[in-house]
């Protein structure tokens, strides 16, 4: 009964993020804890390979359309990964289930919980559903490095540096403040393609991050299968319900949710 109950909570995740494109995991890791009691070093670790392996699909679908800037995601992950891989030895070093561990994760956890809240609900508000799925095709190549080309050559990696270090603490912010941040970063690029810059870097990143944690014996390995039988097919149904939802109003409440569990979270 307890693994089925795992099943549906992977469909409810899943079915949200096809819903909202809300990342997975701000919303997998406080279900973990808060619902089912595991400690955070457990719930970040699988959450991780868990992200890692549901991005993946998303990420070949959107390479088959030829929508990812690939030169966003290089400049991305040139941060991410390095950041990842210090923030594993640093844990290490601590020792992931720790007191110190688990008090940093859970206060960094409800913290990255407040700013995807943030991230969801300011782009519920200054954004529709209606633009068009793929962007305008850049005419030439001059151009379509322009849109490619940020406000700073520094900030992709910076950013990538932070978020890095926020995912593989909390599994959070490769998603809505991912994607909110690129926006400010890179203003003529389009909405979708940030998007899909945004789930194809995700992909390199939580696999490392995941299988760090791995080593470090934080994965529930049996969990992560019960997770993905019902996350697979929740995002298939929630991609198929998008178009009859208000998906402002399901970003708006959903940011609601999260500044609760946030919140709750660096209370503790």
């Amino acid at each position: 009964m307890h693994n089925f109950a795992f099943i549906i909570a992977g469909f409810g995740v899943g079915l949200t993020v096809g819903l909202t494109g809300v990342g997975g995991g701000s919303l997998m890791t406080p279900v973990l804890v808060f619902f089912f009691g595991m400690k955070p070093y457990l719930a970040v670790g699988t959450d991780l390979l868990f992200a890692a392996l549901t991005k993946l699909s998303g990420t070949v679908s959107l390479a088959r359309r030829r929508m990812i800037p690939w030169r966003v995601v290089a400049q991305l992950c040139a941060g991410s990964i390095p950041a990842a891989l210090a923030s594993l030895w640093f844990l290490d070093r601590l020792g992931a289930d720790s007191a110190a561990a688990q008090r940093i994760m859970t206060t960094a956890l409800g913290g990255a919980l407040l700013l995807t809240a943030a991230a969801t609900l300011y782009r519920a508000i200054a954004f529709s559903r209606h633009a068009s799925p793929r962007g305008p095709e850049p005419a030439t190549a001059r151009q379509a490095a322009s849109v490619t080309r940020a406000r700073h050559g520094s900030l992709p990696v910076l950013l990538g540096a932070v978020i890095g270090v926020l995912v593989t603490f909390t599994s959070v912010g490769a998603g809505a403040i991912g994607v909110t941040v690129l926006m400010m970063i890179f203003p003529a690029l389009p909405l979708p393609r940030i998007v899909a810059a945004d789930i194809a870097y995700a992909v390199p990143l939580t696999l490392v991050a995941g299988l760090g944690h791995a080593t470090l014996g934080t994965v529930n390995w049996p969990l992560l299968g019960l997770l993905l039988t019902g996350s697979l097919p929740g995002i298939w149904l929630g991609t198929r319900l998008v178009a009859r939802t208000h998906e402002r109003a399901l970003r708006a409440g959903l940011s609601v949710l999260l500044v609760l569990a946030g919140a709750k979270l660096i209370s503790i």
